[in-house]
């Protein structure tokens, strides 16, 4: 196998080891996907300042996220059926982030349940939440976090309503993988896939099925799914959950300046500037354009962090130049996972880190809680940049 130098390697080789469905639920967006695409190739419009001559000796990558010592700024994301890139897919990856010394974000939809990272991993992690129709479980669902020691809780405002990904109602994306003869044909390609699967029990909802009420199978999980996102989701309900949770609260899926205010009015410790990684709102801008205008809104009253369309060190960078305290990866990690299971993921954050270490250099920094605007170059800086510096 050819060395593994950068996060395309790894979605090149998870491409060829994952099978089409799970592949394409990772790696897609919603309708045209334009928001996708966006997330990625507005980051190519920024920048660098390099510069020369100045001691590089003693740099350091580390950092904090709302008060937790980090290695560097990097969160693995909250991702969605991570147990199908690879068996038992989120127990290997928080591993790989315990290791390395960055958080992991466990899934509402998860294959893997919340017992199960706690019981393979030693260090506190985070849960991210989706609010459910069903308050009673998503009470349970809080309290189990609690019995976890998830360290912060992520709440997701942007899913009321589930997008149309055309790539998930073409493969009939579902877990485990119904037996069609497409996916049978797909899956007889997959032998090392299909070999890790079948060594372990996990292959459901972990989080939802045998704790959510009336669900104990696939065909009931179906059903309760299919309804229990609640578009009735209001501010009154962040309340409410902070309540109930008590500890760090992040508030992910935030794109403009209004709503980035109402998560300072809530006592959230936290917001993500998101856009679900173009799987909600197709059309909408990409994460890092929005970032700048939320961060000169609300930046000094609250840690503002980032995701969609980081697919390297530099991307870290510039997001952090651009004001945010933190940055998410999902698809880059998912990509290792697919890859190389534990061990890619641990490749992917190594990459990360390299190429954040190496970029901060050439920027002539050696603090990457130094990095700010000035090593932007504003004249060739996209006109959103300009707008919001």
């Amino acid at each position: 196998m050819r060395p593994i130098t950068n996060i395309e390697d790894l979605r090149v080789l998870a491409e060829r080891r994952v099978p089409r469905m799970f592949y394409d639920y990772a790696d897609a967006g919603s309708w045209t996907e334009s928001t996708y695409r966006a997330n990625e190739e507005d980051f190519q419009q920024i920048k660098f300042r390099q510069r020369v001559a100045v001691d590089l000796n003693n740099r350091t990558t580390r950092s904090t996220m709302v008060g937790q010592d980090v290695a560097m700024p990097v969160a693995l994301a909250p991702t969605g059926l991570t147990g199908m890139q690879h068996a038992d897919g989120e127990i290997l990856a928080a591993r790989a982030a315990e290791k390395f010394g960055v958080p992991f974000t466990l899934s509402t939809m998860s294959i893997c349940a919340i017992e199960d990272i706690a019981a393979h991993t030693s260090a506190p992690f985070w849960f991210q939440l989706y609010v459910m129709k069903d308050r009673v479980f998503i009470e349970k669902l809080i309290e189990r976090a609690k019995a976890a020691r998830c360290s912060a809780l992520v709440l997701t405002l942007d899913l009321q309503v589930l997008g149309q990904r055309h790539k998930d109602i073409v493969n009939g994306m579902s877990a485990p993988p119904k037996l069609t003869v497409k996916n049978m044909l797909n899956l007889m390609t997959k032998p090392r896939w299909c070999w890790n699967m079948l060594q372990t029990p996990r292959r459901q909802f972990g989080n939802i099925v045998g704790h959510a009420t009336s669900v104990s199978d696939l065909s009931s999980l179906s059903a309760w799914t299919s309804q229990q996102f609640d578009p009735s989701l209001s501010w009154d309900d962040v309340e409410w959950i902070k309540k109930r949770w008590g500890g760090k609260l992040i508030i992910k899926g935030i794109m403009e300046v209004e709503d980035a205010r109402r998560c300072v009015d809530s006592g959230a410790d936290a917001l993500i500037v998101s856009n679900h990684g173009g799987r909600q709102l197709d059309g909408a801008p990409s994460s890092i354009s929005a970032l700048p205008p939320i961060v000169d809104a609300v930046g000094s009253r609250i840690e503002v962090h980032m995701d969609g369309g980081v697919r390297s060190g530099q991307d870290v960078v510039r997001a952090l130049a651009l004001g945010a305290k933190g940055v998410y990866i999902g698809r880059p990690f998912l990509y290792g996972l697919g890859a190389m299971g534990e061990q890619g993921v641990t490749r992917c954050l190594e990459i990360i880190r390299n190429e954040l270490d190496l970029t901060m250099a050439f920027c002539g920094l050696r603090d990457v809680r130094a990095i700010d605007r000035s090593i932007i170059l504003p004249p060739r800086a996209p006109d959103w940049y300009l707008k919001g510096a």
